[in-house]
């Protein structure tokens, strides 16, 4: 253990199938906002900075976990509560204008979650959010933020195991220390 280090390898956030989606989550979210929501509305700026903060969250944590499992917990956490206010804020476009939101297991749903099977960028949703009206965009953000909320609660169930069953830094810390003694205690 003592010759790799007690800091983990962290970082990596670009392989994060949730922080791809959660990506694509705030470039739609910016696309949405700008075409079908007047810019002097508090909403506008809330929704991209909801989905931004979905975004950012999701790095930061990925960032913070070789040093405190606590903080990559915390900020995932807040990655996910982020990206539900946004989830709200769709429904709540959807409702005020008297527009459905499609059933979980709709064909168009299941087209979208098919569609995010395979794809991790933006570009491949784009021509399904940039030429559909805002009512079907806002049901395709939100299969989108679903999808991502999915990935999040994983991970966060993953995180919860790997820190009951590794520990965090502290006792790292305090292992490498005991192993890097142990030599100079045996000595006669």
């Amino acid at each position: 253990m003592t010759t790799a280090g007690f800091i983990p390898p962290h970082g990596g956030y670009e392989n994060l199938l949730s922080f791809q989606k959660a990506r694509i989550v705030y470039d739609g979210t910016v696309w949405f906002c700008a075409h079908f929501l007047n810019k002097r509305d508090r909403t506008y700026d809330q929704m991209i900075r909801a989905a931004r903060s979905g975004k950012q969250n999701i790095l930061e944590a990925s960032q913070a976990s070789g040093t405190s499992k606590e903080t990559e917990i915390k900020l995932t956490n807040v990655a996910r509560a982020s990206l539900e206010e946004l989830l709200e804020d769709y429904r709540d476009f959807l409702r005020v204008r008297g527009a459905l939101q499609w059933p979980k297991n709709s064909k168009e749903a299941l087209f979208i979650r098919n569609l995010g099977t395979k794809n991790t960028s933006y570009e491949s949703y784009r021509t399904y959010v940039e030429t559909r009206p805002p009512e079907v965009v806002a049901n395709i953000m939100i299969c989108l933020i679903h999808q991502t909320n999915y990935l999040l609660d994983q991970q966060i169930r993953q995180l919860e195991r790997a820190f009951l069953t590794e520990g965090g830094l502290r006792e790292r810390m305090i292992h490498a220390r005991l192993e890097r003694r142990a030599p100079q205690n045996r000595k006669p």
